[in-house]
């Protein structure tokens, strides 16, 4: 083994998770230009295709018992999409540690985290605050069984294809029971009723159900929606290069640079959780 110093290489480059709320080929996901950019302080809309469609008895047969004798209307509801600000910051000893290199440090990590990091935001602020838990009260179900249950709350308020949201700690246990299939034309992973799934990393990370409840010990909460649409916005790096120099600390000569972006995550209709068991 020859002796001397060890050379310095590049670092190990790495990939986003493919099936995660960014990679998903069931996410739309739109970046924002500059003239909409006030789109990322938040957006408004109202919500299509959450009201019912029914049928009605045929007049000139005998009416069933129970059959509707009056049309319903619906009042379509207004939605939201909340801002999720995520960042990357880099810091280390000025000397040695150029500008460059820790502008490089931070965007990357801000690459690598921020599908992550967007799944806890959407999980923290969306799902968790709007979601009906149908958990029962013997407690988690099956995994096979919480995603029966789930699609069929979501057959129940919504007639179009869905997102699955599954935390990455318990992707595995869907393979198990044939829960999910790839779709060869899209790379997309759906179940077999159709819904699109998204695995996520942040969803493990946080694990957390309606009103913030954490998850027990060996289980997970699962969740489901309509179908995601994400607006991004640009990486902004602080302070950019025509300030390198004020990202140097000057009473303690350290650098610091700091990655981050805008993103407004909405679903539409009903969301629903229920909590699995992952451990048996």
């Amino acid at each position: 083994m020859p002796a001397g110093l060890r050379q310095t290489v590049e670092g190990i480059r790495g990939k986003p998770l493919p099936h995660g709320i960014l990679g998903a080929s069931c996410t739309e996901i739109t970046d924002v230009p500059e003239d909409r950019v006030h789109e990322l302080n938040g957006v408004e809309w109202l919500a299509l295709g959450c009201c019912p469609a029914r049928d009605w008895p045929d007049p000139c047969e005998d009416p069933v018992p129970g059959a509707p004798t009056e049309k319903e209307f619906c009042r379509p509801q207004t939605e939201i999409g909340k801002p999720i600000t995520i960042y990357a910051g880099a810091e280390c000893s000025a000397p040695g540690f150029s500008y460059e290199e820790a502008r490089e440090q931070a965007v990357t990590s801000l690459a690598m985290g921020e599908q992550h990091a967007v799944e806890a935001g959407f999980m923290r602020t969306v799902l968790a605050v709007d979601a009906v838990d149908l958990t029962p009260p013997e407690g988690p179900l099956s995994v096979a069984q919480g995603v029966a249950v789930l699609e069929g709350c979501l057959a129940e308020s919504y007639g179009g294809v869905g997102t699955l949201h599954v935390p990455a700690g318990a992707a595995a246990l869907l393979g198990c029971c044939n829960l999910l299939r790839e779709d060869l034309g899209t790379g997309g992973l759906t179940t077999l009723a159709g819904n699109c799934a998204v695995i996520g990393a942040g969803y493990s990370y946080l694990n957390i159900g309606p009103g913030g409840l954490p998850a027990d010990p060996g289980s997970a909460w699962l969740y489901i929606t309509g179908p995601v649409v994400i607006r991004r916005g640009p990486v902004d790096v602080i302070p950019d290069r025509s300030r390198a120099s004020a990202s140097v600390n000057i009473r303690n000569n350290d650098r610091r640079v700091l990655a981050e972006r805008t993103y407004v995550v909405g679903t539409t209709c009903t969301i629903c959780a229920v909590q699995v068991r992952v451990c048996d």
